[in-house]
């Protein structure tokens, strides 16, 4: 539900790919991403492409995390079990705070699109230094699976009765 008496407030938001393979031509879960948040209102602050490493992955987050201009950071990739999947394991600790009800949510959303195999998905939530982070798995499916059944309202500042737009927005929430 949103409050429609209420302003809009966009939002700074960053998007990184974790891939070995894609490029800036290839990445469509990464440009699925952004041209979702900018059609919604908000700003696309940077995005990126960085190799499935844990350190490398860490580095660019983290340099995020630490830069007040970005409110939210949404990654794609390296969420799955298989060969070099390490965002979860790279991400995880730089987390204050972990959202368990993201992950938890969809997968829910995901198993009605593709069954059982949604429980591969590590997918993740959390809040480091009032930047929110949320981990999406690398196929555009997904992204928009995540993005219009989650992102679109919990980063809209009207949407009730609660939402993580608020939680970084400077006097709403942890910026006091």
């Amino acid at each position: 539900m949103s409050d429609t008496g209420s302003a809009f407030v966009p939002l700074n938001i960053a998007v990184l790919t974790i891939s070995d393979t894609r490029t800036e031509d290839t990445d469509r879960s990464g440009q699925v991403l952004v041209e979702s948040l900018t059609m919604e209102g908000h700003r696309l602050v940077e995005k990126r492409i960085v190799a499935d490493d844990v350190y490398r992955i860490r580095a660019e987050v983290a340099e995020w995390i630490a830069d007040p201009g970005v409110q939210v950071v949404l990654t794609t990739g390296g969420t799955g079990f298989t060969g070099r999947d390490s965002t979860p394991e790279a991400i995880g600790v730089l987390l204050d705070k972990t959202i368990e009800g993201f992950g938890e949510l969809f997968r829910h959303l995901s198993w009605q699109e593709i069954g059982s195999s949604t429980i591969q998905s590590r997918c993740l939530g959390g809040l480091a230094n009032a930047t929110v982070i949320f981990c999406l798995p690398g196929s555009t499916g997904a992204c928009r699976t995540a993005w219009n059944g989650i992102l679109r309202e919990q980063l809209d500042s009207r949407h009730k009765p609660c939402n993580y737009a608020n939680l970084v927005i400077p006097g709403r929430g942890t910026h006091g």
